[in-house]
């Protein structure tokens, strides 16, 4: 069974840095495309950004383009996002995901992990 653990989220002030990381265990991590999502509160969760299997090719969402940046180690079975200049609109609980077609949206291979709360104070 897989298993997806979030982890690195926290209590940040505007303009600041959090590293997240994502941990997946019971799968072939390097055979999947996989993102990040951030759910903020009383909102649907939306694409973050999303990177190749093999690494090379990377995908942001317009909103955190030049902010963010996502990698992966396959060695590690692990992906992260480094958010940097956070904005308090950056402000939700993200997950990681393998998705099944398009990199910004389901269905995704695998079930959801508890995720990791990012609050940004303005």
């Amino acid at each position: 069974q897989v298993q997806l653990v979030e982890s690195g989220g926290g209590l940040v002030q505007a303009g600041g840095s959090l590293r997240l990381s994502c941990a997946a265990s019971g799968c072939t991590f390097s055979s999947y495309v996989m993102g990040w999502f951030g759910q903020a509160p009383g909102k649907e969760r939306e694409f973050v950004a999303a990177i190749s299997w093999s690494g090379g090719r990377t995908y942001y969402a317009d909103s955190v383009k030049g902010r963010f940046t996502i990698s992966r180690d396959n060695a590690k079975n692990t992906v992260y996002l480094q958010m940097n200049k956070l904005k308090p609109e950056d402000t939700a609980v993200y997950y990681c995901n393998a998705p099944v077609n398009t990199y910004y949206s389901g269905p995704y291979y695998f079930d959801w992990g508890q995720g990791t709360q990012v609050t940004v104070s303005s």
